[in-house]
């Protein structure tokens, strides 16, 4: 049995990439890290890798975790610069005894050490898009702060092995220094290969008041499917901080349990995800709420992927 789920439709081709290789014994952390590695360098998804969106003072800051669900190793960088693939060394701090989480000059005095690609990581397209932004928040009362989606990813391989992973450049035009859930083992990953995994997307400052992806596994520890445990947790948390601050930030989970079983939670209208299992070729479904609040979802239309795929392959100019 093998299985992997991802958040948002910008994972399909990476997950397309690897799916074969899985299915002929491929581990699952070089698997994630081959399919995360191809999201960070598609130039035109805005929210992870190279062609993410700028921060306040118009640099790209990325943030990347990686966790061994067999040893519970974990890797972690954040705000890290000019760096193709922040991914690939959140993994490689993920075998270090010590020293696991790495952030702004120490995660690139690191990447510089141990020889990781180097790139400048701001697109024209994505300055181009900044310069807009500014201009529309100076005549309009516009929010600075979109285009926050990260990748985050849960696999398992033939040989039981579980892996999960997340990047992204966080959120446009937020402060210099800022860290968001993604890099942040139990909020914007877990992964336990006794259990499964979970690995969340939406607004980090408030999917870290929940501990969300943690909490997932535990759940699903206790004898939770992935789906009950998704919306359990997801929908407490949204429920608590509408309860205590009348509101609540996006947040969208999805999951996987070490029989590859699978499930997804989200507070937001719609979320796109992609699973693949040894049953089920590479597919992208919606997310969506009823009217009770509940989480159902339904597999994508020919042409939602086609306005999906016109949409991002519309460079700014």
């Amino acid at each position: 049995m093998i299985g992997i789920i991802a958040t948002w439709r910008m994972a399909l081709e990476g997950i397309q990439q690897v799916y074969q290789q899985l299915i002929d014994g491929q581990y699952a952390g070089d698997a994630l890290e081959e399919a995360i590695r191809e999201v960070e360098d598609f130039a035109l998804y805005k929210s992870v890798g190279y062609g993410g969106l700028p921060n306040k003072e118009m640099v790209v800051e990325l943030d990347a975790g990686y966790m061994d669900g067999d040893t519970l190793g974990i890797g972690c960088v954040g705000a890290v610069q000019d760096f193709a693939n922040p991914i690939r060394i959140a993994k490689a701090l993920s075998k270090e005894t010590v020293n696991n989480f790495l952030v702004g000059a120490g995660a690139i005095k690191y990447a510089q050490q141990h020889g990781f690609e180097r790139k400048n990581m701001l697109t024209k397209s994505a300055e181009i898009f900044y310069h807009q932004r500014v201009k529309e928040m100076q005549e309009q009362q516009l929010d600075p702060y979109s285009g926050h989606d990260t990748v985050g990813m849960v696999c398992l391989d033939q040989d039981a092995h579980m892996c999960a992973a997340t990047s992204t450049s966080g959120l446009f035009m937020k402060h210099v220094g800022r860290v968001g859930d993604s890099p942040i083992p139990g909020s914007g990953f877990y992964v336990d290969s006794a259990v499964g995994g979970a690995c969340a997307t939406g607004l980090g400052e408030d999917v870290m008041k929940g501990c969300v992806s943690y909490e997932i596994v535990r759940l699903m520890k206790d004898g939770k499917t992935p789906q009950e445990a998704c919306e359990q947790a997801v929908n407490h948390l949204d429920a608590e901080l509408k309860k205590r601050r009348g509101n609540a930030g996006d947040m969208s989970l999805v999951a996987m349990n070490n029989k590859g079983e699978w499930g997804v939670a989200t507070n937001i209208e719609e979320f796109s995800f992609v699973v693949a299992t040894s049953q089920l070729k590479p597919t992208v479904f919606l997310a969506k709420k009823d009217i009770q609040g509940k989480t159902y979802f339904e597999q994508a239309s020919d042409e939602w992927i086609r306005n999906y795929v016109r949409e991002c392959m519309t460079e700014i100019k």
